[in-house]
């Protein structure tokens, strides 16, 4: 199958997953990392928008070679903070995850002028050397947004353990139940409307648990070389 006609078929399954729960519109953001200009400029041709990269210089390197597209670039790997820079002015960066990221990325916004779009990463299963804060040091997290003048927090992210689809429901179903709680305190910078979560494997079960945002590279690409 050609890129074409793979997005176009996952585009018909996230709707119909999506139809089996709230119906609410997801955001299919295609994993490019590691995906060459050529690739990207099919899928670009094909309708899709909105590219997700994991890696600061690989980001910086396509947005250049692509300037004249209109893509909306995605942030899904951890940001170091001295890579802060190369990544301020994407649409969004799915994964700030503690104090010190936050402050280094509101710097570098106020530098730039602009304002930055961002979701906080939460490690819902407690994994050992995963990214994400854990549920409990979220609250505090999106309180110092209050404070960052050049950031806006628009809701949160989650990438669970590698499991078969159903054994993740369950996170994805809690990373939900957890925003709910969170979004009956009003922040100041703080709109918790989006749920990225969900990937190649598992994003079916993803919309169905309330994802907004959808994580999706090999089923888009086909697997890496």
């Amino acid at each position: 199958m050609s890129i074409a006609e793979r997005l176009a078929a996952l585009q018909e399954r996230i709707a119909a997953a999506a139809a089996r729960s709230a119906g609410q519109p997801v955001r299919l953001v295609a994993v490019s990392k590691h995906q060459s200009i050529a690739a990207i400029e099919e899928a670009y041709a094909a309708g899709q928008r909105d590219f997700g990269e994991n890696y600061a210089q690989e980001l910086t390197a396509k947005r250049t070679a692509l300037a004249d597209r209109e893509i909306r670039w995605h942030v899904i790997g951890p940001v170091q903070r001295n890579k802060a820079k190369l990544v301020i002015g994407c649409a969004w960066i799915h994964t700030v995850d503690r104090i010190e990221l936050l402050e280094a990325l509101d710097r570098r916004a106020a530098a730039s002028g602009v304002i930055q779009d961002v979701l906080v990463q939460v490690d819902i299963a407690g994994e050992a050397g995963k990214s994400g804060a854990a549920p409990d040091e979220v609250p505090a997290l999106l309180d110092a947004f209050a404070t960052r003048e050049h950031l806006r927090c628009h809701g949160l992210m989650l990438v669970p353990p590698l499991a078969e689809p159903e054994a993740t429901r369950p996170h994805f179903r809690a990373l939900r139940q957890l925003m709910g709680e969170l979004a009956r305190v009003a922040r100041p910078k703080v709109q918790l409307t989006e749920l990225s979560m969900g990937m190649s494997h598992d994003f079916e079960v993803a919309v169905e648990e309330g994802a907004t945002m959808v994580r999706i590279g090999t089923a888009l690409f086909g697997a890496r070389s």
